[in-house]
Order: C-alpha cells, then structure tokens, then sequence
C-alpha cells in the first residue's frame, strides 16, 4: 500500500513538516540525534535537518524514503534513512536525544512494543513528540487516519500514558484541529498529542 502511496505525482502528506512539531521540536536537545518513526517521504525528518538536528528516517517503504532523501538533497541538507518494518526493528538503546512519531499508525501489539523501545532507546533528557488520530476521528469531516475498520490502530491519551509508563508527561492532550497536510491529512480532526521526556 505504502509503496503504491508514495508513487504517486506530488507528495501525499505535503512538503511541510506538522504543525505539531514545528511549534514543539525546540524541546528536543539542540543539535542531537533524533529518529523519525514510518517518516514516509521525508517532510518532518527534512525540517529537523534544517534546524540542525543529525536526523534519521525510518520507514518500511523503500519508495517513501527515496522521496525524502531527495527532498532532503533539494534543502540543502542530509538525513539517513532506513528502511524497516517496525514490527521486527530494533531502535536501540539510549542513542536518540529525540524520538518523533506522527500519524504512525500500527497494530496495537506493534505499537506497545514500539513505544517501550522508545523509553529504552532515548538518552536521559531525549524527548518523545507524537501526534496521531483518535478513534473520534471517524465522526469528523476530515481525512485522514485508520479506515473504521481498523479502529484498533487509533490512539488515545490513556492508552499511550500506558504504554509510555517510564516517561515524563510534558504535554498531553486529545483535540480537535484544522489540517492541511497534502491530498490525504485534510479538514477537522480528532488527534492525541504528546510530548514526553526521559529524566535522568
């Protein structure tokens, strides 16, 4: 699915990285090593380059990634990427002062499993941004997020305390808002957002 997506004309999620992170990325340590979770075509993990992070990307489409490197080639700047399942991908242990996860959708055993790496991978101070749709999005007139059918992979506020148990809770909270994020994140929407940090 995710290969045939990124295929197609244009950028499906838009050249601009998520408001979300845009308005929080400060959080993360200046200058450090930061992991972008099923980045797709690069427009987050290309915006943290240009702010001077040392970014990499990991998706499991290989034509996704392609995409972003030569985003991240036409900005001037560099990232890495890998490309992986994250259900079977090992993301390492206290190596990100940063870790962002947006709109990555999964399976609830992949995603519990995924977010209890992430407490164990990122460094004492790294910090933990994600925004993801809720399950109220299916009310809403907006696009984006899971198909109805598989309302298990929507996140909400309660589930991901639960599942981040180790971290500290910066910000946290499930709202509605506008998005514009290429052909596919459009219109008002139910979305959980987090910022999460490790202490020492």
């Amino acid at each position: 699915m995710w290969d045939q997506r990124y295929n197609e004309d244009g950028f499906a999620y838009g050249f601009d990285p998520n408001d979300f992170l845009r308005s929080e990325y400060l959080r993360i340590p200046q200058g450090g090593r930061v992991l972008c979770l099923a980045e797709g075509e690069g427009r987050n993990a290309v915006f943290l380059a240009k702010q001077g992070y040392a970014v990499t990307a990991i998706d499991q489409s290989s034509v996704g990634l392609e995409k972003a490197k030569n985003l991240a080639i036409e900005n001037g700047v560099e990232i890495s990427t890998i490309v992986a399942d994250l259900a079977d991908y090992d993301i390492g242990s206290e190596i990100w002062d940063g870790i962002v996860s947006i709109s990555a959708h999964m399976p609830p055993e992949v995603r519990k499993k995924l977010h209890g790496q992430v407490i164990n991978s990122l460094t004492k101070g790294g910090v933990f941004i994600l925004e993801a749709y809720t399950e109220r999005q299916i009310e809403m007139d907006g696009i984006g997020g899971p198909p109805p059918s598989q309302k298990e992979m929507f996140m909400s506020l309660k589930e991901l305390k639960s599942e981040l148990n180790g971290l500290d809770f910066v910000f946290g909270s499930e709202a509605e808002r506008h998005i514009s994020e290429g052909k596919y994140h459009q219109g008002q929407s139910a979305v959980v957002q987090i910022i999460a940090c490790k202490g020492g």
